[in-house]
């Protein structure tokens, strides 16, 4: 008898999050790319934008983040990650985009949120 491995349950709120922090990262480098003029201002926010979120992300955020932070300073970085996102799409001209991201990222959070404090 062989004794299997314990699987992890990933809930459908985690992969909207996943989904979400995708998005984030992308939205970031297309402002970046479009809003800014080209050949380097745009490419280096295009590139740098997604890449100091995605730092951040990894630092303070992630599952297995290197700097283990409290609850609610986890949720600070998340709203500025995911506020970077919706003030991007503001800039560029989409409040629909914007508006639906923020309310989308907003209630996954709470539940993500909610669910970590149990």
């Amino acid at each position: 008898m062989t004794d299997a491995p314990a699987q992890t349950q990933i809930s459908p709120n985690e992969i909207l999050r996943f989904v979400l922090e995708l998005f984030t990262f992308v939205s970031l480098g297309i402002w970046g790319f479009a809003t800014w003029p080209l050949p380097w201002p745009g490419v280096l926010i295009g590139i740098g934008a997604p890449a100091l979120a995605l730092l951040l992300w990894a630092l303070f955020r992630s599952p297995k983040a290197v700097i283990r932070i409290d609850p609610f300073g986890k949720a600070l970085v998340e709203i500025c990650v995911m506020g970077s996102a919706v003030f991007a799409w503001f800039a560029l001209g989409q409040p629909i985009v914007a508006i639906v991201f923020a309310v989308v990222a907003t209630l996954s959070g709470i539940i993500a949120g909610r669910k970590e404090l149990s």
